[in-house]
């Protein structure tokens, strides 16, 4: 069974990079029936945030990437660490090591200095003579040194790593007892059963540490699927400007998590020219074999794409319910029909669907300049005093086709062309000369709110005061 996880760090917001391998490795367990385990890695306690976690959370929970049981917190297992190292001093494959912090600053710059790597130099690996005073020692684990550590990485192919040039005996748990990084990760990954790794290839010197830890304590070694990093258009490291910024960014901006996760899951993998899959579909067809060797450029153009995809194909009451996050409430609104079938195909994003809607229920406050240059000439007046008073007078005023059929009435009777009414009315009902149908705007405000509005522009001096 393919057990996979994920395994960010409190420290911060959780971006659209990390999401990205999050949901590879969601996928690819639940194609091969198996689980998805989320673990919070919050031993840094220094720079820990339960905020940040509780918005790591948030963010699953928006998305609908449901994790397998209960959430592990590396925090509330310092026992088990402490297990495993006491375990590793046993056997002798690890020890105490009572270099002082000025001992080995002293070293690093001496290896600087000679153009050497800066390692630790294995002083007290097998050491005998007298324990320093004073000093609280850390735990370094004996690491090879010498020979090959192969990573057997499924989207890179083999890596063979020389143990003398990127080792030396590290440190499995500080002066404190707090375990390392790449002590913990390898022990958790064995006991919660984690057999296949996706993550980012910055994790990807790492592997080579947590090898040595599954080795010296017999572990079995997960396959690893190191992922390439996310480029902006100019082949450079995502920044917040580009879109590296909090995934729950994603949704102030307008964005539904179905189009993130789509443009996510093609950021490095593909099948075929297929561009919009459903969640489905990429659980039946994701495999991080397929994954690309070469970084993966993000393009804000593609996500706006796919999100006015998924707006267009989202039905009406749930497109409602939506755009209450915005303080737009529709539910009651017994034209919402109308109202979202004439803007959802306009809209990129929710919050620009938001703006557009109320665009329209608001009641213009200014008008736009030239566009009162542009409409409001000759016998513009006239022609909306015309048609302000045949809807007045009419019974049935409902579809969008009631009033288009009023308008086609004055058109007719006053011998012009839709444009001149159509732009006066226009400016007249939104402010602007932009927007969608009038026929539907005005099915929509209803019969009242219309003629209200043309009033409004009647009453004012068209050319000084609108």
């Amino acid at each position: 069974m393919v057990v996979t996880r994920f395994a960010p760090s409190p420290t911060g917001y959780l971006h659209i990079g990390g999401l990205r391998t999050a949901l590879f490795s969601y996928l690819w367990a639940k194609k091969n029936g198996g689980k998805f385990v989320l673990r919070i890695e919050d031993t840094d306690k220094a720079r820990n945030s339960q905020e940040a976690a509780d918005a790591i959370l948030e963010a699953f929970k928006w998305l609908g990437l449901e994790h397998d049981g209960s959430i592990t917190y590396q925090s509330q297992r310092d026992a088990i660490y402490a297990k495993y190292i006491k375990q590793l001093l046993d056997e002798g494959k690890a020890y105490k090591c009572y270099m002082s912090k000025e001992e080995l600053t002293e070293l690093r710059e001496t290896q600087m200095a000679n153009n050497e790597r800066t390692k630790y130099n294995g002083k007290y690996r097998d050491f005998t003579g007298k324990i320093p005073e004073g000093i609280e020692p850390v735990i370094r684990i004996k690491a090879p040194l010498s020979g090959e550590i192969l990573v057997r990485d499924g989207v890179k192919g083999d890596i063979s790593f020389q143990a003398e040039d990127i080792l030396d005996d590290f440190v499995i748990a500080r002066g404190d007892g707090a375990p390392t990084y790449n002590f913990v990760v390898a022990v958790d990954d064995h006991l919660m059963g984690i057999n296949e790794v996706i993550r980012g290839d910055d994790h990807l010197s790492n592997t080579p540490k947590q090898i040595v830890v599954y080795e010296a304590l017999g572990f079995d070694i997960p396959k690893f699927y190191h992922v390439p990093m996310i480029h902006n258009s100019a082949g450079k490291k995502l920044s917040k400007r580009d879109g590296a910024t909090d995934v729950m960014a994603y949704k102030e901006m307008g964005y539904t998590p179905q189009a993130l996760l789509n443009f996510l899951v093609r950021l490095g993998w593909s099948h075929g020219d297929q561009e919009i899959f459903s969640m489905e579909e990429m659980q039946n067809l994701f495999n991080p074999k397929d994954i690309n060797k070469s970084a993966s450029i993000y393009n804000t153009e593609k996500l706006d794409w796919l999100n006015a995809h998924y707006i267009k194909n989202t039905s009406n009451p749930e497109l409602a319910e939506l755009l209450t996050q915005y303080d737009l409430v529709l539910t009651s609104h017994d034209k919402k029909e109308i109202l979202l079938d004439e803007l959802k195909d306009r809209a990129k994003t929710l919050k620009e669907l938001a703006e557009l809607t109320k665009e329209i229920l608001t009641t213009p406050s200014f008008y736009d300049e030239k566009a009162i240059k542009k409409a409001f000439k000759g016998n513009a007046i006239e022609v909306l005093n015309t048609f302000g008073a045949k809807i007045s007078v009419a019974d049935e005023l409902h579809l969008p086709s009631d009033y288009h059929h009023i308008m086609e009435e004055v058109v007719k009777e006053m011998d012009i062309g839709f444009g001149k009414i159509g732009q006066p009315l226009r400016v007249a009902l939104l402010g602007k000369m932009s927007g969608p149908g009038l026929d539907s705007v005005m099915a929509i405000l209803g019969k009242n709110e219309t003629m209200l509005r043309i009033a409004n522009a009647i009453t004012m001096d068209a050319q000084n005061n609108i």
